[in-house]
This record gives C-alpha cells, sequence and structure tokens, in this order.
C-alpha cells in the first residue's frame, strides 16, 4: 500500500475499483458537490498505482503552478473561441495522440445543483473509441466506487439514461447531497 492507500485508510475511507485497468477511458465521477471529490478521487486512483487526467482551464497553468498541476495530470484546456475548435474534439485528439489517457470528468460540470448534465463526456468517449467507466466518491459510507464500465451507443438521450440510472442507487453519496440530482 503506498501514501495515497494509507491516507485514506486513516480516515476510514474504501477503494473499490475493480473496473479493468485501461490505458484509455473516460471516467465519469459524480456527484461531484464539493472540492473534496478532486482530492479523495484523486488519492483512490493514486493508492492503486494508476494516473487519472482532468481538463483545467489553460489560465491556471502558470509557472510554478503548471508543474505541481501536470504532475497529478492536468491537461490545460484553451477555450473554443482560442482553437476554433470544440472541446469535445480537442479532447478526441488528445486520445488519439496519447499512449494513456484515464480522463475524469465531472458530468454535472459544477458544484452546484444542476437538472441537465454535460454530455461532453459521452462524445468523447464515443469519438475516441474509449468506454466509460462510472465512478462514484460516496461521502455517506466512505468508499470510492468505480466497479461498472460503459460503451456508449452513440444515442447521447439513451447513454445519459443508462449513465443517470446507475447514479440513481446513490442519492445520499455526494458530501452535500442537496445539490445532487440526477
Amino acid at each position: 500500500m503506498n501514501i495515497w492507500g494509507l491516507a485514506l485508510k486513516w480516515f476510514g475511507w474504501e477503494v473499490k475499483i475493480s473496473a479493468p485497468r485501461r490505458d484509455k477511458c473516460v471516467i465519469c465521477v459524480a456527484p461531484h458537490t464539493s472540492n473534496w471529490d478532486f482530492i479523495i478521487g484523486l488519492a483512490a486512483y493514486q493508492s492503486l498505482g494508476r494516473s487519472a487526467n482532468f481538463l483545467m482551464k489553460k489560465f491556471w497553468f502558470f509557472f510554478p503552478l503548471k508543474y505541481l498541476l501536470k504532475a497529478f495530470g492536468g491537461i490545460p484546456v484553451e477555450s473554443s473561441r482560442k482553437t476554433g475548435k470544440s472541446l469535445v474534439s480537442q479532447i478526441i485528439e488528445d486520445f488519439k495522440s496519447r499512449e494513456y489517457l484515464n480522463l475524469a470528468v465531472t458530468p454535472e460540470g459544477t458544484r452546484s445543483r444542476v437538472e441537465t448534465w454535460r454530455t461532453g463526456f459521452l462524445q468523447i468517449a464515443l469519438g475516441a473509441g474509449v468506454p466509460v467507466q462510472l465512478g462514484v466518491i460516496d461521502f455517506s459510507n466512505k468508499k470510492i466506487i468505480i466497479e461498472r464500465e460503459y460503451l456508449p451507443t452513440g444515442n447521447i438521450e439513451a447513454d445519459m439514461k443508462h449513465v443517470k440510472e446507475y447514479y440513481s442507487h446513490f442519492p445520499e453519496a455526494a458530501r452535500y447531497p442537496e445539490k445532487f440530482t440526477f
């Protein structure tokens, strides 16, 4: 067990990640209601010797912070206004050009309560030809769970319905359950 696993164990967290180890996948993480989601999720993945990636505005990748963010898997992204390409197409290109990319994405897109989840993670997985692994950070039971994998069909509405159905089994998992809707 590494330092990440020891820290989680010390704080009473259990890591239940049994989804296959992949060189390329999208990790859908929900619910997302707290900044602690990032820290606990990162620790859980690192505890198994896996590296996850995450997207962050390029603005934050300045010296010396950029070295820390990249070491933890950060990928700087430009807005589509600057690149002329959608974020989805930028990330699909990244999947095609990299040997390893396990991209953690929060479909809610914010820590606030939202009624409509973003579909970009499904579009990215479909376009890159990679599976979506469904991850839960369950604060109520102190468990980090990634046990299911899903291959998008291309029917975004049906795919999202399937994903939300999975998360409907975790209504009290969020750090702030009142902010989570599925």
